[in-house]
């Protein structure tokens, strides 16, 4: 059986990358397909489903900082958007379709949240996770998500555990995670390491105490988010997640076949899906945020969430809702899965289109971390401040040029700057960043980040915007190299290439003071 699923799965994901289509596209398709040739869904299906959701969450977790869900424009625009989007459709739900006030109130509510696994994945494969737009996105599902814990729980359907407060002192345990995490070493031991946190401690430990173990992997990623292994812990679950998440996509395709009273149905509410979406645009640009920011949030929160499809299913349970809402709604949220992916990978093309419409909705006073970035009277422009950053950084120094250093860790930039490094927080993955950065002044951005879309992505965006400077990045393989001088760059250095040189010339230095004099 899985080996069938994984062929249909391979086919229908390479049809759907060949039209152009992101291959969860048809990982969906495939799955109505098996269902339509008589494939249902298991329990070895649903396990490896969920350990995909799980580990999904948990890369996720790592790229983020609990102060940013805190925020006033993260948790004041979740709630009001659940508060308006329930006010609308509970009394169609009532009135037109003759649902019970308590399922009612419920679905309304469901029907408010967003599909954390699609909007994860739609922001990481774009690298969006760190830039503002997308803390803003995850920060909202993360608030939706304790909302959903506290309905289920409320309801009786998610009974918590006399122990559960207990894990409110999990952060009291982050430094024996992080000594374990710096002793991994850097092969199968650091995967383990990272299955472990997610499925067990975050994901078995939740369940058993009566609270989401989505929320709990998630929790658990966010704890060693500013580790300064974090990036490679993610790099390592990178592949196993992906291949256990085409299981979730083929579980929601083999839900069942709809019937055309279904398919209407399903498609009433998917047409609903802008509405939320600019109810989300309004409410942060309320919140002082861009026009930019608020479209990309709301893009990326334009889904209807797994947690529609738990909701029902605990009214059918409870005899409050009858069966077919069941395949009425998975249609709906695999309907709305298929159209997230195209439209994310949109988004900013679709912002250039309608900016000078969208920005007059902008307020005049704008949120801090939308502010411009300065880099003052800097002439020179590193970005990535590891080793070969850092090293560039010192030479440059050293020979009386103004430097500044970006780098996205905010621990690194605090060492940075005890180090009398004047080094900004800023991350050259997000998009935006070279939209706000005020480069006046700057000779020359020199790429020192190890990624090569984030690279490409950054000479594209600096010389669409216009940037007459000198562009440079490093690069490993040679066809790195061309793909970013072909997006604008204007010189590369392969620093593999230079290290012979460098170990060379350290030699030397070195042999100096004890080679043997010559007599004269």
């Amino acid at each position: 059986m899985l080996p069938l699923w994984v062929a249909v799965a391979f086919c229908f994901g390479l049809a759907a990358r060949q039209l152009g289509l992101p291959p969860l596209v048809g990982f969906l398709v495939a799955g109505f397909v098996l269902n339509g040739l008589g494939h249902r869904e298991t329990e070895g299906l649903d396990a490896i489903a969920h350990l995909g959701v799980l580990l999904l969450l948990f890369s996720v977790g790592l790229k983020v900082r609990l102060r940013n869900v805190l925020r006033p424009e993260v948790w004041g625009t979740t709630m009001v958007h659940l508060a308006l989007v329930a006010g609308l459709l509970l009394p169609v739900l009532l009135g037109l379709v003759g649902i019970g006030s308590s399922a009612g109130l419920l679905l309304a509510i469901g029907l408010g949240f967003s599909s954390t696994v699609v909007a994860a994945k739609a922001l990481d494969e774009k690298r969006e996770l760190r830039a503002f737009h997308g803390r803003v996105a995850i920060g909202v599902l993360v608030i939706q998500d304790l909302v959903a814990v506290a309905l289920l729980t409320i309801g009786g359907h998610g009974t918590m555990a006399w122990w559960a407060l207990a894990l409110l002192a999990l952060p009291l345990l982050r430094p024996a995670f992080d000594w374990l995490l710096a002793r991994t070493g850097h092969d199968e031991l650091l995967l383990l390491f990272g299955m472990l946190l997610a499925l067990a401690a975050g994901g078995l430990v939740f369940e058993h105490a009566g609270l989401s173990p989505e929320l709990g992997a998630l929790l658990m990623g966010a704890l060693l988010a500013n580790h300064p292994r974090a990036h490679e812990l993610a790099t390592a679950l990178w592949g196993l997640k992906e291949a256990f998440l085409v299981a979730f996509f083929l579980q929601i395709g083999m839900s069942g076949l709809p019937d055309l009273p279904t398919v209407l149905a399903a498609l009433a509410l998917v047409a609903l899906l802008p509405v939320k979406a600019v109810l989300f645009f309004f409410l942060l640009i309320a919140f002082r945020l861009r026009a930019r920011t608020s479209f990309l949030a709301a893009v990326a929160l334009a889904s209807y969430s797994e947690f529609a499809l738990i909701v029902a299913k605990v009214a059918v349970d409870d005899g409050l809702l009858d069966a077919h809402w069941l395949l009425v709604l998975a249609l709906a949220v695999a309907v709305s899965f298929a159209l997230a992916a195209p439209l994310n990978r949109a988004a900013h093309l679709l912002y250039q289109r309608y900016e000078s419409r969208l920005c007059r909705f902008e307020t005049r006073r704008r949120h801090e971390d939308d502010e411009p970035l300065s880099v003052g009277s800097a002439e020179i422009v590193i970005v990535g401040m590891g080793r070969v950053g850092t090293g560039a950084y010192e030479f440059l120094r050293a020979r009386g040029l103004r430097v500044v250093g970006l780098d996205s860790d905010p621990g690194k930039v605090e060492r940075h700057l005890h180090q009398s490094r004047r080094v900004v927080y800023a991350d050259a993955e997000d998009p935006g960043l070279w939209h706000r950065l005020n480069l006046d002044g700057v000779r020359a951005v020199m790429l020192a980040v190890p990624d090569l879309e984030a690279k490409v992505a950054a000479v594209a965006s600096l010389r669409q915007r216009g940037y007459p400077g000198m562009v440079c990045a490093t690069n490993v393989w040679a066809e790195e190299a061309e793909q970013v001088l072909d997006a604008g760059a204007t010189v590369t250095f392969n620093y593999f290439d230079q290290a012979g040189v460098g170990f060379a010339e350290r030699v030397l230095e070195s042999l100096e003071p004890v080679a043997p004099k010559v007599k004269t």
